[in-house]
């Protein structure tokens, strides 16, 4: 393992439609996808330039076991986050002990390395990657590429000290100022460690978004000119929920893609300070 425990390291999207979002997503980051075959699910990997990003998968393909796919009236599209760990067991253990639920149980996933996947106390879904041959996606920065990962929490300080035991987190507020000159408290938004290092953020949602939303992660994709990628998502059937907003960071759009999976776009050539 060369990656810190509790670095956001791999990503991949569940969908309702696997070809749809090889399309849209093809279309609008420029991503390239391999089959791994009906051994592993069809689960495909993507990639942008022969960097990794992640993967995709039909979830009417997955199980809780590896054996009997899941009634996908219980799932919908989304887009799930892996944090790197040392000992995915172990880890598991810890998190159970800290308050989460096991959604799936440990598992390896062939000579990749092994995984699982949680709720963490405050409901949102996250999944613990112990690499082996895929340390994970490539960290290049680059549009079409993951730029920063976000949970976003009805439960700031229950969030705070479960990722700090389980993930080895060390929470500090985010200094830099947003678009309308407020700084960031103690109480609003924390990123993984110092700011210069971090490589996620936990956000305090409660009280702007409706509780019955819950805590999710979501992630974070770079483009170059935030407006025109908003144009080319509608063009291909996706929505536009959120902004584009100016950050410090970026321009930013939250993104629906046709089957309902959300995330964020960000040009960071269009940042404001």
């Amino acid at each position: 393992m060369t990656r810190t425990t509790g670095t956001p390291t791999w990503l991949d999207l569940q969908t309702s439609d696997l070809e749809g979002a090889k399309t849209f997503y093809g279309e609008l980051f420029g991503w390239q996808f391999d089959d791994s075959g009906p051994d592993f699910g069809h689960y495909t990997m993507i990639s942008k330039d022969g960097g990794l990003v992640g993967g995709m998968m039909d979830f009417a393909n997955f199980s809780s076991d590896g054996s009997v796919p899941m009634p996908t009236s219980e799932l919908r599209s989304s887009w799930d986050v892996f944090l790197a760990v040392d000992d995915v067991d172990e880890r598991l253990e810890l998190a159970i002990a800290n308050g989460a639920s096991v959604l799936f149980p440990a598992s390896d996933v062939g000579p990749a390395g092994r995984c699982a996947t949680i709720a963490d106390p405050t409901g949102a879904t996250v999944a613990l990657w112990q690499a082996r041959d895929t340390e994970g996606y490539a960290f290049t920065g680059q549009p079409g590429t993951p730029v920063w990962f976000e949970l976003m929490t009805q439960d700031f300080q229950t969030a705070k000290v479960f990722y700090s035991a389980v993930f080895d987190f060390t929470p500090v507020a985010m200094q830099t100022p947003m678009e309308d000159g407020a700084q960031n408290d103690s109480s609003t938004y924390a990123t993984n460690g110092p700011e210069s290092e971090a490589s996620s953020g936990i956000c305090n949602v409660a009280g702007f978004v409706p509780e019955s939303e819950g805590s999710w992660w979501r992630v974070y994709f770079a483009v170059d000119g935030c407006d025109q990628a908003v144009r080319a998502v509608q063009a291909l059937g996706g929505r536009l929920l959120d902004g584009p907003d100016d950050s410090p960071f970026g321009r930013i759009a939250t993104i629906a893609d046709p089957s309902g999976a959300t995330f964020q776009i960000c040009s960071p050539g269009e940042a404001v300070r």
